[in-house]
């Protein structure tokens, strides 16, 4: 037994491996969480939350970030993240947070790496959650939803022959093409000093406890299986009390767009970023440690289209989220900014304005809070396209009286930034009533986004506004009448002070949605004010006849058609002699 002279320098060499002598002191990180909460009206709103960060209490989990994958398309995005995650690292180790880096699977070559032996020998939790060592499926709040993905088939988007060759090329190198992973990417740096290495549940958590972190980063790939499922990934660490984050811009996910929704690769991330925000744990981004611009995949040139949705009248809360679904879900990056039940003009998610490349309007004489208002100014200042519908005229323009304290009005928006007049409407909404006839205006039928349109006039159940004259400069496109009244403007373009582009249309009545015409013209309008010279949808797959959500309940979907990568891993994972506690259900990765 060793004297008693000697277990103090035993210890302090055990402290000293788990926390490094000349670690950086930690310095506070300033975060924006995002989320999405659940309304009493059944929509789900956006919420920013600023949160202070102790860098010391903070660890950032490195999620399968391998050196090669089965599918080529995967290795792409991966090869063009990494760099980007080691300068995240980097940062984050300055501000003296824990990295554990967790390459599943390969644990083999890092057997002598002081990194892997700090994971190894962190001593046991006394507070050693109940299943940490294996896979998470889902938690109970993700029943409230609908799972976003159909990932059945594995989630490979490969081109077949570039698929085939990519195997080829792995075989050749002596490697499983089905699971070619032996470590973690060169390209994100390991500090021996100071980071952990494991692919553990159980020892990931010891690590945590060790360090009294409680505040959680998760990063990597692939956001619908293992950055979700793994033993330490979000649903565990949410599930067990940890303050968990994903960090959206840096990870992707195995989406196939050939399966539903059918919408592209990017558009798809959006999906499980979407469900995780509603129902496991909120989000950051990268640039909120780095001091930069987010970031986004060569490949991603969607503009962020943020919808400002608030009026009791038309129902586009409603129509017009389900149209941007429907009509433009892969053409653009969405965000919904509703305003609150109990308070309508208070727009929740306001705070996407900042990054608003496209703005798409439907509200109706609301007082929001002054910085709400605010940031719109900005936005319109900056030269921001915005696209109006119906009473976005008069939008936060009150009838009489004025805002409570600490809420703004901007009456003039409708002249200064639209390029309208609206001074009322035609109370043609009754039965009786002559309805208004609509018609592209004769001088603008070779117009790009109403070239094509039915040629004749045609009703709409709208009752009509009275929006003339234009501001100089407006160009219209269509034209409104009823009866022996003069026509109105219905449509225009127009280009305000601050240079930017605009689009609006008076129409917008729940009837209106489901006109072809009218859908035609929001979609062509949407994207042409956007800067885009068109939408880049994706057709349905032939043989499919709805786009309506299979049955998916979640990550587990994967076990019921599983592809022969699938296959391949869970051979793997059962036969998997790394260390740690996972047997063979935890050491079935779906990747």
């Amino acid at each position: 037994m060793p004297s008693r002279h000697l277990r103090a320098p035993i210890a302090v060499a055990l402290l000293t491996m788990l926390f490094p002598l000349g670690s950086t002191p930690a310095q506070p990180l300033e975060l924006t969480l995002r989320s999405r909460s659940a309304a009493s009206n059944g929509r789900f709103l956006i919420e920013h939350r600023d949160e202070r960060w102790e860098g010391a209490r903070t660890a950032v989990i490195v999620c399968d970030m391998w050196d090669a994958h089965h599918c080529l398309n995967a290795v792409r995005r991966e090869q063009q993240l990494a760099p980007r995650v080691d300068r995240f690292l980097r940062s984050m180790r300055e501000r003296g947070a824990l990295i554990v880096h967790a390459p599943s699977s390969c644990m083999e070559p890092y057997a002598d790496h002081p990194a892997r032996a700090r994971a190894q020998q962190a001593p046991r939790a006394a507070n050693l959650p109940d299943e940490i060592g294996v896979w998470c499926y889902s938690i109970p709040s993700e029943e409230a939803g609908v799972y976003p993905l159909d990932q059945t088939d594995g989630g490979e988007d490969d081109d077949p022959a570039e698929h085939a060759k990519w195997h080829e090329q792995l075989a050749s190198l002596g490697r499983n093409p089905l699971a070619p992973w032996q470590r973690q990417i060169d390209a994100i740096g390991i500090d021996a000093e100071r980071d952990a290495i494991s692919d553990d549940g159980v020892e990931i958590w010891n690590l945590l406890e060790a360090h009294d972190i409680d505040q959680v980063m998760l990063l990597g790939v692939h956001t619908n299986m293992c950055v979700l499922g793994r033993p330490f990934g979000l649903r565990q660490m949410a599930r067990n009390g940890k303050r968990v984050v994903l960090v959206r811009d840096l990870t992707d996910t195995m989406y196939n767009p050939q399966r539903w929704p059918y919408v592209s690769h990017f558009a798809g991330t959006d999906r499980i970023v979407e469900h995780i925000e509603k129902f496991v744990c909120p989000t950051i981004t990268s640039d909120q440690v780095l001091g930069d611009r987010e970031f986004r995949y060569a490949g991603d040139h969607r503009p962020h289209l943020v919808a400002l949705v608030s009026e009791d009248e038309y129902e586009t809360a409603r129509t017009l989220p389900e149209f941007l679904n429907q009509e433009l879900a892969s053409t653009f990056r969405t965000s919904i900014v509703f305003g609150r039940p109990d308070d309508p003009s208070d727009l929740a998610g306001w705070r996407e304005l900042d990054r608003a490349d496209v703005i798409v309007l439907s509200v109706r004489r609301r007082t929001p809070p002054v910085e709400q208002l605010d940031a719109l100014r900005r936005a319109v200042e900056r030269g921001v396209p915005v696209v109006g519908i119906r009473t976005a005229s008069h939008a936060f323009a009150l009838r009489e009286g004025e805002p409570a304290e600490g809420r703004g009005v901007w009456p003039e928006f409708d002249h200064l930034v639209l390029g309208g007049n609206y001074h009322d409407h035609y109370g043609n909404r009754n039965p009786g009533d002559p309805p208004t006839i609509l018609q592209v205006a004769p001088e603008a039928i070779d117009h790009p986004l109403v070239a094509g349109l039915a040629s004749d006039a045609w009703p709409t159940t709208s009752w009509l506004y009275k929006t003339g004259p234009l501001a100089p400069g407006a160009t219209l496109l269509m034209t409104g009448q009823v009866g022996e009244h003069l026509p109105e403007p219905l449509a225009w373009t127009y280009v305000n002070r601050w240079s930017g582009r605009v689009f609006y249309t008076s129409l917008g009545h729940p009837d209106d949605f489901d006109n072809a015409n009218f859908r035609t013209l929001l979609r062509r309008a949407i994207v042409r004010t956007a800067g885009l010279e068109g939408d880049v949808e994706l057709p349905i797959p032939g043989g499919v006849r709805t786009a309506a959500p299979p049955r998916i309940r979640g990550a587990e979907a994967l076990s019921e058609a599983p592809s022969e990568a699938l296959r391949e891993v869970r051979r793997r994972g059962r036969s998997s002699s790394h260390g740690g506690t996972e047997g063979s259900e935890g050491a079935e990765p779906p990747c």
